[in-house]
């Protein structure tokens, strides 16, 4: 899949499930998300495509535990070294300590769920330790620029967003998708209820620049779309 530059230091590499987003760092890259098992070729074929090497891959930021986001973090790991960050909540159910909280869903969440997991890979999915975990209010160093750790529990219960305030880039995780002209509230969420507050606080920042891993980014209008958005009676 062909690289999207959103920023001059931030890509997506858009992919069937999950896309994944790499990051120029000051020295070297980062990549949020990993996409599902088996995308790690994919990803550094990207990080080529950058001019980068395997070993120029410093950091991989997981937003939550689910496999489409975490599936080729141990493959990653494996072929660059990278350390692997992830909040704190979540990082026992990305080690395998801890099971895989179960979704909420509503009957129309239902019926996509079954859809989505057809035929998915989770079976080859390889648990890895977390380097560093993260809590709310933490910073990240080496990006350039400010960067801002937020615990946005709902849909999962340690999931966490980026936030970078200069440049007005968000990395929302699964909470925020989006379609072409609207932005939704993600589904299958652990807490329905803690995952719409969340959304609301990831609105209120009035983003410049959009980066979800389910849907199309935004360049421009981004806090227009959330501002205008009602994740209340998404998935109702």
């Amino acid at each position: 899949m062909d690289l999207i530059e959103l920023t001059p230091t931030v890509w997506q590499l858009p992919l069937p499930i999950g896309h994944v987003h790499l990051v120029r760092r000051e020295a070297g890259f980062a990549v949020v998300d990993t996409g599902v098992p088996g995308t790690a070729p994919a990803i550094l074929a990207a990080l080529h495509e950058l001019g980068a090497r395997p070993a120029d891959l410093r950091q991989i930021v997981l937003t939550h535990s689910h496999f489409d986001h975490m599936g080729s973090a141990a493959d990653l790991v494996a072929a660059t070294g990278a350390e692997v960050l992830a909040g704190a909540v979540d990082a026992p159910v990305i080690s395998g300590a801890e099971p895989e909280p179960m979704a909420q869903l509503t009957p129309a969440e239902a019926e996509l769920y079954q859809k989505v997991t057809a035929g998915n890979p989770s079976a080859a999915l390889r648990r890895l330790p977390v380097d560093r975990t993260l809590t709310d209010g933490e910073q990240l160093a080496g990006w350039g620029e400010p960067v801002q750790v937020l615990h946005v529990p709902g849909h999962t219960f340690g999931a966490i967003a980026l936030h970078l305030p200069e440049s007005g880039v968000l990395f929302p995780g699964d909470l925020i998708g989006t379609g072409p002209d609207a932005a939704h509230l993600g589904p299958f969420n652990v807490d329905r209820a803690q995952a719409i507050a969340s959304f609301h606080r990831l609105a209120a920042l009035t983003p410049k620049v959009l980066c979800p891993p389910h849907g199309t980014p935004f360049t421009s209008g981004a806090a227009d779309l959330l501002r205008t958005a009602t994740p209340e009676l998404d998935w109702a």
